[in-house]
């Protein structure tokens, strides 16, 4: 995984101009920051999600990543694949339906730890009940980094295939597309056709960058566990799967520097210690260190 210090050299390959541009124009006035928010762990007692409720996980990294006017993701990111299976476990874990197994007298690390299925009841969300199904009928357990590998496809073992969660991207894109924010287009890319999906309602993207730019610079506490669960762990994942980038690209470059920075303070936790603390969210941390080990 490209490490942060190589990512934060894209600093230098910036429009300055073009990025402060990009600052001002669209900028909603007036608007809330975000829409409200249900707390992180509120789906605990849910049989089903409203379909206009806020985005998951995955499908806030997917529109980080995903080009405005184009609607496809970047073709030399190879690490978003495996962040979005990483945004699914968290997901679920969020709202109520996986948890880690106790650590025991024995005190296993968190990657060692397996997921355990704690409640089946549907999220509402295809692809998150897909994945919760596999975990649930999957014995004996595995852990958090071979759902990933799982999930993602990437097994040498034949007989463990099944687990894969085909056209993800794709299938996030459509759902982004029936909550308004993206449209579906098709492109001619010379050889083939490939059906694309451009942005279309440009303020919900601005107000996700908006969320992420302040949570690491005007709304900074310094102390993860004061923030919320689901903001926190978007920093995480959007890193993990080579976007967060995109979110600090319209920044001034002092604005830039410290909000990378402060990045760097959260990429440099130690998830074990983390983990332990009060209303740590553990499967939470068990993806952090997957991706940060």
């Amino acid at each position: 995984m490209t490490s942060l210090v190589q990512r934060s050299s894209g600093l230098v390959q910036r429009r300055t101009e073009a990025s402060r541009n990009a600052a001002d124009k669209d900028r909603p006035s007036g608007e809330e920051d975000h829409e409200p928010r249900r707390g992180d762990e509120q789906d605990e007692d849910d049989t089903g999600d409203s379909k206009e409720a806020r985005l998951t996980l995955m499908e806030e990294v997917l529109l980080l990543g995903l080009k405005d006017r184009e609607g496809y993701t970047s073709f030399w990111n190879d690490c978003i694949s495996s962040g979005l299976r990483g945004c699914m476990l968290i997901e679920l874990a969020l709202r109520g339906r996986l948890q880690l197994e106790a650590c025991g007298m024995r005190r296993k690390g968190l990657l060692a730890r397996k997921v355990i299925c704690k409640s089946d009841a549907p999220t509402g969300d295809v692809l998150l009940d897909e994945a919760l199904k596999h975990i649930k009928d999957t014995q004996p357990p595995e852990s958090v980094q071979s759902w990933i590998e799982l999930l993602s496809g990437e097994t040498w073992n034949p007989l463990k295939l099944h687990y894969q969660l085909r056209n993800v991207r794709e299938r996030l894109a459509k759902n982004l597309v029936e909550k308004g924010v993206l449209t579906t287009e098709k492109q001619n890319f010379l050889l083939f056709d490939m059906t694309t999906h451009p942005l279309t309602n440009n303020n919900i993207k601005q107000r996700l960058i908006k969320r992420v730019q302040e949570a690491v610079l005007d709304k900074w506490v310094n102390d993860p566990q004061r923030m919320d669960k689901r903001l926190l762990a978007l920093i995480f994942l959007a890193h993990s799967s080579d976007v967060l980038e995109n979110a600090f690209a319209p920044l001034l470059d002092d604005q830039y520097d410290l909000a990378m920075k402060r990045v760097r303070q959260l990429l440099e936790l130690e998830p074990e210690g983390e983990s332990l603390k009060a209303n740590a969210n553990e499967l939470l941390w068990a993806v952090v260190a997957a991706f940060t080990k």
